[in-house]
């Protein structure tokens, strides 16, 4: 099948001629995104975001961060530091950051630096980002990252199974290039791949995973670093929509389980909707 959009890889269930495909029976018509998020802002609701680092005093970020840690390796072993700088290491984060507070603007950001300048980091630095966000905890992680170490397999499989059975969210881009990456292949894991429709509020659940939403994530406006703003495409921009989604609906609705927010997230999909 050819596909006329430009997508990162794992979007192709997401691009305009595969999306009939997307169709799924019986949709869960008793649920509607009224119910789910209507006149929540996210408040009560904490968002790990594991990247480059969310630049505190950006305007798009609108004074949400409330923590800032970065993941130092010291003698090959990674080790959790107050960052009180608030700095951005490249931009990455504080896109990810704008997305999500303009969707849900009332969020706590609380970020873990683990990329460095070049948008490279140790996957132990990320494992142990995520354990300290799950036994914190937050209430959902905005994972726009990925490792395909096998031998770190275990490790991020562990920590999906204690961020579920401790009702923390993960979000995950899946990676831009082909191949094995975790923990967005995770059943557990939302994992989100990008369309190119540009609105923020439209998405996709593909019945077929292992991805399973599309989200915006062609040609997206964001913030960057130093206070400045860019255009960018890729997974890593599809997953803070869903990301902020989640917060709505924990905001609005406490103490779902991360089997429910998915199962609402599927009823409420623009491919799951009735008519």
């Amino acid at each position: 099948m050819a596909i006329t959009e430009e997508l990162p890889a794992w979007s192709e269930p997401f691009s305009t001629e595969s999306r009939p495909s997307l169709t799924r029976l019986p949709a869960l018509e008793a649920i509607d995104r009224d119910w789910a998020w209507g006149g929540a802002t996210g408040a009560g609701v904490s968002v790990a975001i594991i990247d480059s680092g969310v630049e505190r005093d950006h305007p798009a970020v609108r004074g949400r961060l409330r923590e800032s840690w970065s993941v130092e390796m010291r003698g090959g072993e990674p080790t959790i530091v107050s960052d009180m700088s608030g700095a951005d290491m490249f931009g990455h984060a504080t896109a990810c950051a704008g997305i999500i507070v303009g969707l849900a603007p009332e969020v706590e950001i609380v970020s873990y630096r683990v990329l460095g300048a070049d948008l490279k980091g140790k996957g132990a630095a990320f494992a142990l980002a995520l354990e300290k966000a799950i036994e914190r905890p937050v209430g959902v992680a905005n994972l726009s990252l990925s490792s395909k170490s096998d031998s770190l397999f275990p490790i991020f499989h562990e920590l999906a199974d204690e961020a579920y059975f401790h009702n923390v969210v993960l979000v995950s881009a899946a990676n831009n290039v082909p191949g094995p990456s975790y923990p967005s292949l995770f059943s557990s894991v939302i994992s989100v791949a990008a369309h190119g429709e540009g609105d923020p509020w439209r998405f996709y659940y593909n019945p077929a995973p292992p991805v399973e939403f599309g989200a915006w994530g062609v040609d997206v406006p964001v913030a960057w670093k130093d206070g400045g703003q860019t255009v960018v495409t890729g997974n890593s921009f599809a997953a803070p929509h869903v990301t902020a989604l989640v917060a709505l609906i924990l905001s609005k609705h406490p103490g779902l389980t991360p089997f429910e927010v998915k199962a609402i997230l599927a009823a409420v999909a623009d491919n799951g909707r009735a008519g």
